[in-house]
């Protein structure tokens, strides 16, 4: 192998998580290299819809037609509109197999889904560490919160997050810069609740904006938050925590960053002989000539089903069943976030006030079914957004200058309140992913995914579904409106597990510190080493998770272990 094609580490996938481990990696000194299978884009350069104004837009930001009809499964995110679509995988590009329905939305170019995501970064409590031991389902973490806890400290301290001191066990506080006020409605509400429940409460969503910058975040050029709400175009200032704008160039100018775009990742490569992994077999997107890359460790970290696909398809004589996968469970035991029932309403009060400017979060009611007891005849719970804003309304008739002269009176109307359900789903053998028949055009399987709901989930719903709806009565609001989707998994895009951690390599793939139990030096810090989904959204935990697994593999590799 040549010395050329041979680095210290390498990160499979520039996302989030792929980001941290480049980012911690290059901080120590480590040659590494990052593949990533989509195209190129680069921090302010590459944002090509960031400063428009709408009318700049072809179609005033609506998705023609006839892309919908081309992306039936993408066009249903939200964030998929016209200022935001290139950074979206299309369906026909890449296609999958859906054994059920199921929405997979993906984003193939450096920074992945970190360039689209909502940047909510809530904390993992003790309770959701806990979870599986205790009501029996799926395998114990081989973790608890105190071995994390340092971690998210360490992560939201570099990214920057917004946030109170809540004084939560169930939501533990953090690393906080500054919050953004709530609406004079969410504190009504926030209030109400807090004299009506004792177990239940309503926060400000803690999420990754600079509302104000410290030094670690000047160090990486960012400036603070501008509250456009434009962040899915990518944003030129840096305030929001993206791979594209924080960790990467962080990782790049030590100099021991190299970066491979259009990199489709066909295999890790296992070494019977030599007993570990020696590197990874990669197809070039545009050419699709097959290189070698080598190193002494590989982390994978592709998004919880594209890692999947890749260890499913990393067979050797050691695993011909997938690389790790001596107990037959890699793929399996996939979850997800329920994201189906929402609810909204109208609040009559507060009509001398209103909303002033942009924010980029609202409200949170953190998880407060079956916490410290089993309450309800489902497992786990949900937690649940709330937002609330002053609705208003102008006059669209007339021609001309009478046209103009109504759209310059604005009249107000009601507030309006909303939640939404963010319900855990439970780990199950029978939701899974494997290897398809059918080949891609880079010779690659595609996926096939077989996930679905379950009677614990609608059981779930329902209960959202009632507690809300009591809760907004209680509190006085009107007109109150609750709904069940119905959406298909996967447009939570919290995938999570099927390369889970766990104690045994019988009934996991990982060890406490991301490993492969049957292949030490190979580690996954994504969506798929989660054993269980908890209700919070998933990304600040893998990015803890991914800076403790480098941390370690960095002290394992000085003392020769690795």
């Amino acid at each position: 192998m040549g010395d050329t094609n041979t680095y210290d580490v390498i990160v499979v996938g520039s996302g989030i998580s792929g980001g941290w481990a480049a980012k911690e990696f290059c901080d120590k000194g480590l040659k590494t290299l990052v593949l990533e299978r989509g195209k190129d884009v680069q921090h302010l350069k590459d944002y090509p819809t960031t400063n428009m104004m709408p009318w700049e837009f072809e179609h005033r930001g609506d998705v023609p037609q006839a892309i919908k009809e081309a992306n039936p499964v993408v066009s249903r995110c939200y964030a998929f509109k016209e200022d935001a679509m290139h950074f979206f995988v299309k369906d026909t590009d890449h296609p999958y197999v859906q054994e059920k329905p199921f929405d997979w939305i993906r984003g193939y170019q450096t920074g992945g889904k970190s360039l689209l995501w909502a940047r909510q970064t809530q904390r993992w409590s003790a309770y959701d560490f806990e979870g599986p031991a205790r009501d029996g389902f799926a395998v114990d973490w081989p973790i608890r919160y105190k071995d994390l806890e340092p971690w998210y400290s360490y992560v939201e301290t570099f990214a920057g997050i917004s946030g109170n001191k809540d004084g939560l066990d169930i939501l533990p506080d953090g690393e906080f810069l500054p919050p953004l006020a709530l609406t004079c409605v969410e504190d009504y509400f926030r209030d109400f609740v807090k004299k009506s429940y004792s177990d239940r409460h309503v926060i400000y969503g803690r999420c990754a904006h600079l509302t104000e910058p410290k030094q670690i975040h000047l160090d990486q050029g960012r400036a603070q938050c501008q509250k456009r709400n434009l962040c899915q175009r990518g944003c030129p200032f840096g305030g929001y925590f993206s791979s594209n704008s924080s960790t990467l160039p962080w990782a790049a100018k030590t100099g021991n960053l190299t970066m491979k775009t259009n990199a489709v990742v066909h295999s890790v490569i296992y070494d019977d002989k030599k007993g570990k992994a020696t590197g990874v077999r990669v197809i070039d997107a545009l050419t699709k000539k097959v290189t070698e890359y080598f190193a002494r460790i590989i982390f994978v970290n592709a998004a919880a089903l594209n890692t999947n696909l890749i260890l499913l398809n990393s067979t050797s004589s050691r695993f011909p069943n997938g690389l790790g996968n001596d107990n037959g469970l890699l793929g399996k035991y996939v979850a997800f976030h329920n994201y189906r029932a929402r609810i909204n309403a109208v609040h009559e009060g507060h009509l001398d006030k209103t909303t002033d400017g942009r924010r980029h979060t609202s409200a949170y009611i953190p998880r407060f079914r079956n916490v410290k007891k089993q309450e309800t005849d489902f497992l786990r719970g949900y937690a649940a957004g709330f937002s609330a804003e002053r609705s208003s309304k102008r006059d669209t008739s007339g021609f001309g200058l009478d046209l103009k002269a109504n759209l310059d009176k604005k009249e107000w109307g009601p507030w309006r309140v909303g939640s939404h359900m963010m319900g855990e789903t439970i780990p199950k053998e029978s939701n899974y992913v494997r290897l398809a028949d059918q080949k891609d055009e880079w010779d690659m399987p595609l996926l096939s995914i077989n996930i679905d709901y379950d009677d614990n989930d609608e059981k779930m719903v329902k209960d959202y579904l009632d507690q809300l709806t009591e809760m907004f009565t209680k509190a006085g609001f009107t007109n109150i409106e609750a709904a069940d989707s119905k959406q298909a998994p996967g447009l939570d895009i919290h995938e999570m597990g099927g390369v889970r951690m766990g104690h045994d390599p019988k009934t996991s793939l990982l060890n406490k510190w991301n490993q492969l139990h049957a292949c030490p030096n190979v580690f996954v810090t994504d969506g798929a080493c989660m054993t269980s989904t908890s209700t919070q959204n998933p990304s600040l935990t893998y990015m803890a998770l991914a800076a403790r697994a480098a941390d370690y593999a960095m002290q394992e590799m000085k003392k020769q272990q690795l």
